[in-house]
């Protein structure tokens, strides 16, 4: 190996290229030896970069080399950088937003540390390590949230449900629950909302299966929802859910909106059958009590009767003349010989009537005679 050192940078200029001009003088960008100039040298790179290139970074963090920031960053009185500060408040702040936490108290706050569970905290200010080393997810374990099942006046969102005699209603409910476990409502369903509604639905199926469709429409409404809040939260409970099911409330069940006009007219055909039902169950009642106290009306005028038939005999004569008599318009005086006759309600009645007359008759004024005043 040759142990001469070649000077590449030399024989690279001697070399000819495209910037050379190829008659040894200075025209074609050669220097002032007749060389031809090299375009990576500093003096060209200076003429051949854009006038509006943005400095670089090396050049803004300069004390006064670049031209950013109108010479560099802003500097401490002792011309030490002010950037370090600045990074360090920002520091403070990141920590203490991201440290301290604040709950009301309806809230609890769940703490994971790298996304793991940690523990739970409660309502007041807490302290944790700042993110994303440790995070607090608040939850609102008093606030009652609803969910709404179906639509009782959209057709296009029709909820059918079949009942136990093969009947289809459109049932429209609300789903009230709340947050009973943080912990386990934030990490054991994806999802919570739409894993209640549709724990609701199969809930609700499975309750107006066991329903006719006179109950499932009318008296019972109050069953069905009590059963359909036991199996949600008997399902929610398998999951691990972290909720409480608080009520379930049915807005509406009727027929689908093609049938609903049909349907409307059997139920009231139905309904008149069970008011005249009802009715005639009413009268039969009236008149069995009637006659049970008639009868022992009669057994206890009996017992009477068989201990003075005499005395009995008056007095049902007298108790029954009284009752024909109170409705009679007649006043009877009785006296020695004569039995007079006067019918005094009778006279009662027209004087009242005159004088009703009387009042409802118009005033008549009399006008003096005109001849008479011309005189």
């Amino acid at each position: 190996m040759s142990n001469k050192i070649f000077d590449f940078r030399g024989l690279i200029s001697a070399m000819s290229g495209p910037w050379d001009s190829g008659n040894g003088s200075n025209n074609g960008g050669g220097d002032s030896n007749g060389k031809p100039s090299n375009p990576w040298d500093a003096d060209n790179v200076e003429q051949i970069r854009p006038k509006n290139k943005k400095p670089s970074l090396e050049e803004l963090f300069k004390g006064g080399g670049g031209k950013g920031f109108g010479g560099g960053l802003p500097t401490r009185p002792n011309g030490k950088p002010l950037w370090p500060i600045a990074l360090l408040a920002l520091f403070a702040i990141w920590i203490f937003w991201t440290s301290i936490h604040r709950l009301e108290p309806a809230e609890s706050g769940v703490v994971t540390t790298f996304g793991s569970y940690s523990h739970t905290i409660g309502s007041g200010v807490s302290f944790s390590a700042p993110y994303p080393i440790q995070n607090v997810e608040k939850v609102n374990t008093n606030e009652v949230r609803t969910i709404t099942i179906g639509s009782p006046n959209a057709e296009d969102k029709e909820n059918l449900i079949l009942t136990r005699d093969q009947n289809v209603i459109n049932m429209a409910y609300n789903v009230r629950w709340q947050v009973a476990d943080p912990t386990l409502f934030l990490f054991q369903l994806e999802s919570p909302e739409s894993s209640v509604s549709e724990v609701a639905e199969s809930a609700m199926r499975a309750a107006i299966a066991n329903f006719d469709l006179i109950q499932a429409i009318g008296p019972g409404r109050a069953a069905i929802q009590a059963d359909v809040r036991d199996r949600m939260q008997t399902i929610l409970d398998e999951y691990s859910s972290g909720i409480f099911v608080q009520s379930i409330d049915i807005q509406q069940a009727a027929a689908p909106f093609e049938v609903r006009e049909a349907f409307n007219a059997v139920n009231a055909a139905k309904q008149n059958k069970e008011a005249e039902l009802n009715g005639a169950r009413k009268y039969s009642r009236q008149v069995t009590e009637k006659a049970l106290g008639d009868t022992a009306e009669f057994d206890l005028i009996y017992e009477q009767y068989a201990l003075a038939p005499r005395v009995t005999r008056r007095r049902l004569y007298y108790q029954t003349m009284e009752q024909i008599l109170s409705n009679v318009d007649k006043t009877i005086l009785e006296s020695d010989n004569v039995t007079p006759f006067l019918p005094l309600p009778e006279i009662k009645r027209r004087v009242d009537k005159a004088a009703q007359e009387a009042s409802k008759a118009p005033a008549t004024t009399t006008k003096p005679d005109t001849a008479a005043e011309a005189n």
